[in-house]
């Protein structure tokens, strides 16, 4: 099943080239570059494209690949070309994934999430890119959705359901930054840039914009053996073993 239409994919690439998508570009590679640097392991994914940049660039990690999910348009020799619920990726094989803005797009971003979950090793990081419902950005959605252009025509989802959807697929929440404090409009960021500063301080639930770091769970089962196991001492060691049977007097 297509999870994220090529069009639309195509348009968020193109929206990203604009001054309003260069002001969010430049903001998450900036936030990308404190979270990235801190997060080790042997191979990286970035599922998705913002334009044709990387975000995967102040990483450590020196197995970096993209897999493209739009099928239009001119692409790198040797790229890959995969849908979000269905990564051609071994289980438990990957130490991190990006996704950016990958879930207002999608069918069933639940789909995507768990997809990453089974592709992800234990203690391995997700790394979210999304818009925030509950901003400026999120009114403009809501005014300007009907004219079907990206983003506005995405669904917007917030930091709750998010929490919600990953912890059913045992992630454990690491960091969350939001950030894009101005309107999204061309003449607002060249005027109001001082707004970024100010709305971090004073309001930094409302950014536009906002990164999410979780941390796939493992599950403990030592103690579980390790209880079975101290039962078969004692019963080796003469100790009495449980009976099921009830004394009649």
């Amino acid at each position: 099943m297509t999870m994220i239409a090529p069009t639309v994919s195509q348009a968020i690439a193109e929206w990203i080239t604009g001054p309003v998508g260069r002001y969010v570009l430049d903001l998450e590679n900036q936030h990308l570059g404190r979270v990235l640097p801190d997060l080790f392991g042997y191979h990286l994914v970035q599922v998705g494209r913002l334009e044709h940049g990387d975000l995967t660039q102040s990483s450590r990690i020196h197995h970096r690949f993209l897999l493209w999910v739009d099928k239009n348009g001119p692409l790198p020799p040797g790229s890959v070309i995969a849908e979000p619920d269905s990564l051609p990726l071994a289980t438990d094989s990957i130490d991190v994934i990006i996704l950016p803005h990958v879930l207002e797009f999608a069918v069933n971003p639940h789909r995507v999430l768990r997809e990453a979950e089974r592709a992800l090793i234990g203690e391995g990081h997700l790394v979210l890119l999304a818009f925030n419902p509950w901003s400026l950005w999120g009114l403009w959605r809501l005014a300007l959705g009907w004219r079907r252009k990206a983003p506005w025509n995405g669904q917007f989802y917030g930091v709750a359901r998010i929490r919600d959807w990953l912890s059913l697929l045992d992630f454990d929440l690491v960091s969350l930054d939001r950030f894009a404090f101005c309107p999204p409009l061309r003449r607002a960021i060249g005027r109001l840039g001082w707004l970024e500063n100010l709305g971090a301080a004073l309001w930094p639930a409302f950014g536009g914009a906002m990164l999410i770091v979780a941390r796939k769970r493992v599950l403990p089962l030592t103690p579980v053996r390790l209880r079975w196991q101290s039962r078969r001492t004692l019963i080796a060691a003469g100790a009495a073993e449980p009976s099921a049977r009830r004394t009649i007097p």
